[in-house]
């Protein structure tokens, strides 16, 4: 098991226009960090995209293995770390609002499709995903959860029953969420004894406004880094050995099984 493992978390401007200025700025990005030794980088929901685009979804929406998804896989490569966005994925005749990682070789390393859709935009244009899984890079196991995903309790805590060490949480949480930030997803990764990331958009978009601060917490509840309002680049390191200790000091994951919820307690 990799004993540290270096986290950046890309809190991207939302006001990038369509797919290539996007493309573009993460290359530039990937160039200003370039040297820190980044295992990881986790953009936020639909970043490929934007989020706020209204019916251009449709338009810019591509499969898992689309041009965008070739292009960002070269970036893994060329900058050799793993990155993992947001996107609309265009499948089986309809999208989902999904995420998925390249790794250092350019190979997909796993993929998530959203599984829970909120009122609004995403009920029109997306499918629900089904189903959650986790993949292993450099030894730690990730799981991945969207947005609105990781507000259930029980999303959180069966990534985690199904091993995962980190939780990564592509989002794109409006100004007036700011609790759900805070607090409600940090608790996400406490009570499952994991670490746990959250990347989402800053500033203005389509006269949506983001809230920016994103995070990386350790699984003890500690907040390692934390963005304000505007575009940020985090960067954490991450000593996987945590999640053992905090797991064992608060065994949640093993103690619910204790629980009798069917009988009668009058």
């Amino acid at each position: 098991m990799t004993e540290k493992f270096r986290l950046g978390v890309a809190q991207s401007p939302a006001d990038l226009a369509g797919p290539r200025a996007r493309m573009d700025w993460l290359a530039g990005v990937l160039r200003d960090t370039q040297g820190q030794g980044i295992d990881l980088l986790l953009l936020p929901e639909l970043f490929l995209t934007g989020y706020n685009v209204g019916d251009r979804i449709y338009d810019w929406a591509e499969p898992s293995d689309g041009p965008c998804a070739q292009e960002i896989a070269g970036m893994a490569r060329e900058f050799g770390l793993a990155i993992h966005y947001g996107y609309a994925e265009r499948a089986d005749g309809v999208i989902y609002g999904a995420a998925q990682c390249f790794g250092p070789d350019g190979t997909r390393l796993g993929g998530h499709r959203k599984l829970i859709l909120p009122p609004g935009f995403e009920r029109d244009h997306f499918e629900p995903g089904q189903g959650c899984s986790v993949f292993e890079y450099r030894g730690i196991k990730i799981g991945t959860l969207i947005c609105y995903d990781a507000e259930f309790p029980e999303t959180a805590r069966h990534v985690a029953t199904m091993g995962a060490e980190l939780i990564l949480v592509p989002t794109a949480l409006g100004a007036q969420w700011g609790w759900v930030s805070r607090t409600l997803i940090p608790a996400r990764g406490f009570e499952n004894g994991v670490f746990l990331a959250y990347a989402n958009q800053a500033g203005t978009e389509n006269g949506m406004e983001y809230l920016g601060l994103s995070f990386i917490a350790a699984p003890n509840g500690e907040e390692l880094a934390r963005a304000g309002a505007d575009p940020e680049i985090l960067v954490a390191d991450l000593e996987i050995a945590l999640v053992g200790k905090a797991q064992a000091r608060l065994p949640y994951l093993k103690d619910r099984q204790r629980f009798n919820l069917t009988a009668d307690s009058a």
